[in-house]
């Protein structure tokens, strides 16, 4: 049985509304967005044309951060946590890769608790914003 790598919601809220309630829901449980890419206007300035909105923003709690990266520098291979807010069949989801499931391939049982922890709070702020 494959594993899900990825956890996502949607929502009736436009793109920009998701996004916005999202960075408030995220700044509740102590994380912010550090950046975020609009696809559509990045690949139109590169000349290509891509219609669908789509986000990817990239968050950080800095405590957990600083654990993770303190017990093993590889999880900076996943960091900061990414997030993805596009349209999709008239809906926006809302999703992530699951960071159980990065840490499980570097393999550090160690992590797995933050991770863990980390991945709740994520989830919960996606499903506060996709209710």
């Amino acid at each position: 049985m494959a594993l899900d790598f990825h956890y996502s919601a949607s929502t009736a809220k436009s793109v920009n509304e998701a996004v916005t309630a999202l960075e408030e829901a995220l700044r509740e449980r102590k994380f912010g967005i550090l950046w975020q890419m609009d696809i559509p206007s990045k690949l139109k300035e590169k000349g290509v044309d891509f219609e669908k909105p789509y986000r990817v923003l990239e968050v950080c709690n800095p405590h957990e951060a600083k654990k993770v990266l303190s017990q093993n520098p590889m999880v900076g291979y996943f960091l900061p946590c990414k997030l993805v807010v596009y349209e999709d069949e008239g809906k926006t989801v809302i999703g992530l890769p699951k960071p159980t499931v990065l840490m499980g391939i570097i393999g550090d049982q160690g992590l797995m608790e933050t991770a863990k922890r980390v991945e709740a709070a994520l989830q919960a702020a996606i499903d506060d914003v996709a209710r």
